[in-house]
């Protein structure tokens, strides 16, 4: 791809990432990047490539290139990919690995991913061990039993929005010799770096908060040595499974994560004020969100998030399933679907979703703050608990 790049040695993130890295195309003067549909790129006279980073599109189509300079910005990365889905984003960490190497994973967190890693681990022939995210020394003790080549991670963690120390669990793999793989969705490179905190590998379901309107699918992962043996495996899996977005979808992620900085804020800020305000409430039995000081995890939440605690909560109806179910059948400004991150705010019953086996709570609804006015959020929540208590 041609491109001008301004010097912005002394600029921030939020700046490199509204300006897509200062794009400038240098043929057009264009300050947006092209979308390149092309599936294959040509040679010229002796059959050399005309631009040696560019041969057949499926790993390699140029549309790829500004989205992925701005991952790896916003995560203080080495390298970073896109891939077609936050799935196939992590599934290809675990395609790299090899069968017998042990895998530690939190007993809570994405369902599908968590459901994917149970048949995946019996079927490759990976050691599986799971902890519990709520328990102090869980991950450790898990760590030292399992002897894992990888650790992964979610924080805060879905639906609970349980907090893991990244830190501390970059040591507990590292001092035995295992890599850390984060999935940072939730958290969003706003409020958390896990590269910066030790971890080796982060992910993100780039279809959440990293595009923001609920229209691509999409997924990243970056890291922090590009030399490593699991990102050069990984990388190599990408390639030949061809789990990649299209040209569009890539543009449409670029574009999205313009705003990141601007819609992250707004709704992590809004998050926490329905939650302080749901605090009490005679029809919430509990409030799950790591930016209230009741929260187990709330030292450990300020001091590995800046600016905020996500845009993620969680509140246990009293009254049990059907209490649930009546509350967000009450919503008018929440939708009623599967997501999380877009710039419209949702509400989802999680364990109706998950199936009988789901770990998370009957009366646990799920909800993500988008960028509506705040107090609209909040009568509509008032209203619906009101409505559910009648």
């Amino acid at each position: 791809m041609n491109d001008k790049s301004r010097d912005n040695a002394h600029s921030g993130r939020e700046t490199d990432i509204a300006q897509g890295m200062h794009f400038i195309d240098d043929v057009t003067g264009a300050v947006m990047p092209p979308i390149h549909p092309a599936t294959t790129f040509a040679r010229d006279a002796d059959n050399a490539l005309i631009n040696e980073a560019h041969s057949y599109t499926r790993d390699q189509n140029p549309t790829y290139v500004v989205a992925e300079q701005m991952l790896a910005r916003l995560e203080g990365a080495a390298d970073a990919r896109l891939f077609a889905s936050g799935m196939a984003a992590a599934t290809a960490v675990f395609r790299a690995l090899n069968p017998g190497d042990g895998v530690v994973i939190p007993a809570v967190m994405y369902w599908g991913l968590r459901n994917w890693l149970i048949e995946f681990c019996e079927q490759w022939g990976l050691v599986l061990t799971q902890f519990d995210a709520t328990q102090p020394d869980a991950l450790r003790v898990a760590v030292v039993s399992a002897k894992p080549r990888l650790v992964w991670i979610e924080t805060p963690t879905n639906p609970t929005w349980d907090i893991i120390d990244i830190e501390w669990a970059a040591q507990c793999a590292h001092d035995h010799g295992a890599l850390l793989a984060v999935d940072s969705t939730v958290a969003t490179p706003v409020h958390t770096q896990p590269l910066a905190l030790g971890a080796d590998i982060v992910m993100h379901s780039a279809t959440k908060a990293l595009n923001g309107h609920s229209d691509v699918l999409a997924g990243a992962l970056a890291c922090s040595d590009a030399d490593n043996t699991l990102w050069q495996r990984i990388v190599k899996e990408r390639g030949e499974s061809g789990a990649l977005p299209g040209p569009f979808e890539a543009w449409l992620l670029q574009r999205g994560m313009r705003t990141l900085f601007l819609r992250v804020q707004r709704a992590s800020a809004t998050a926490l004020m329905l939650a302080e305000q749901l605090q009490g409430h005679p029809a919430v039995a509990a409030v799950h969100y790591p930016g209230l000081a009741s929260h187990p995890g709330h030292a450990v939440a300020t001091r590995q998030m800046d600016g905020g605690y996500s845009s993620m909560l969680s509140i246990e109806i009293v009254g049990g399933a059907q209490a649930a179910l009546r509350v967000s059948g009450a919503l008018n400004l929440f939708s009623r679907a599967t997501s999380l991150g877009g710039v419209e705010s949702l509400v989802e019953h999680r364990a109706s979703i998950e199936g009988p086996d789901s770990p998370i709570p009957a009366n646990l609804l799920r909800l993500s703050v988008g960028i509506e006015r705040p107090e609209d959020l909040l009568a509509d929540l008032r209203q619906a608990l009101e409505r559910a208590e009648a």
